[in-house]
Formats: structure tokens, C-alpha cells, sequence
């Protein structure tokens, strides 16, 4: 059973990151909080951290300093791991770098789901939020298209169309988009 969290809010309370015990601090006393239904962006340099920013978030790494809560309970608290599962089961992350099988863009958007258990409507219905129907439809094989071995066969955006449509297929409750829009013109960004 999917637990749907946040219900209030997620902070980031004075936290701190470094990848290294002698490094120094990628994250340095960050703190911000975001309610629920807020759309945030985090704007920087390459390398200033928002991809770490994101791990953090997500529970893939562990502040070095200050905390992390969602509804007011520490996601890096031990005691807290059965919490930390289920909000992994209720996260999607689409980073830069997405990972496409040789198989056809109705798999690649169903990404992890057994061929005959794919739900193509609501892979129907995904493809037209991520803006990815029109050029679908206009394969002769539709759906059943072959991405090719690492998207090879695909332009950056209409792969980036498919991550945000693999996202939106799990039906998460917080979606995580790391640099997702860079291949996008910004009227689809948008």
C-alpha cells in the first residue's frame, strides 16, 4: 500500500554535505522549507550542489549536518527506515541522465513493469501531459516504437518527453526533476 507523503511539508533544516570526512562542504547550513503542493526550483552553477541537494531529499544520502524532516519526522533517524521505504515508494526521480532500454516507448514510459502487465491508457495518458502524443502518433508503430539501446534513436527532448511521462506514470506524489527541461524548447519546458 503506497503511503502518500508529504502531507504537510518537507524541511530542510541547517543542513550540511560533504562526500568526504577531510572534504569540504558541498551543502553548507541549508535550510528551506516547502509545502505541500509547492512547485520549487533550484537555480546554480553546475556543481553547486542542486543534484546533492535532490539525493538528499530523496533519502539517497545522509546530511552530514542539521536534518532532514517530511511531516516532522527525521528521514535519517534509524528508527524511522520503515517511513524512508515508503517514501521512496512515493517519490519519481527524472534525472539528467536517464537510462532507456532496447525496448519500445510504451515499455520505456512503463519502465520496470512486466510487458503484459503495462497499463497502456494511462500510458496514453502520461504521453500527452509529457507533450509526447503528437510525434508518437506519428510512428507507424505507434507506441510499440523502438527507442533503441540508450535512446540512441531519439532526439534529447523527446527522451526527456519520455522520462517526465515515466514519472508521471508511477503516479507519485513528489516528482523530482533534475536539469529534465534542458533539451526542451521552453513553450513544452513550460
Amino acid at each position: 500500500k503506497k503511503i502518500k507523503i508529504p502531507k504537510n511539508n518537507i524541511v530542510f533544516d541547517n543542513v550540511s554535505f560533504k562526500y568526504s570526512k577531510n572534504g569540504k562542504n558541498i551543502i553548507n547550513n541549508v535550510s528551506f522549507e516547502i509545502s505541500k503542493g509547492e512547485k520549487v526550483g533550484f537555480v546554480g552553477l553546475t556543481g553547486s550542489g542542486k543534484s546533492t541537494i535532490f539525493d538528499l531529499l530523496m533519502g539517497l544520502l545522509k546530511p552530514t549536518g542539521g536534518y532532514i524532516y517530511i511531516d516532522g519526522i527525521d528521514i535519517n533517524d534509524k528508527k524511522n527506515i520503515p517511513f524512508l521505504k515508503n517514501w521512496h515508494k512515493t517519490i519519481a526521480h527524472v534525472p539528467q541522465n536517464l537510462f532507456f532500454s532496447n525496448t519500445s516507448i510504451g515499455e520505456n514510459i512503463a519502465f520496470g513493469i512486466d510487458k503484459e502487465e503495462i497499463n497502456y491508457q494511462r500510458v496514453e495518458e502520461v504521453s500527452k501531459k509529457a507533450q509526447l502524443t503528437k510525434f508518437i502518433e506519428s510512428k507507424p508503430m505507434k507506441y510499440e516504437t523502438i527507442v533503441g539501446e540508450r535512446g540512441i534513436s531519439m532526439s534529447g527532448g523527446q527522451l526527456q518527453r519520455i522520462g517526465i511521462a515515466r514519472a508521471l506514470y508511477k503516479k507519485a506524489t513528489v516528482l523530482f526533476f533534475d536539469e529534465i527541461t534542458s533539451a526542451l524548447d521552453s513553450k513544452t519546458e513550460e
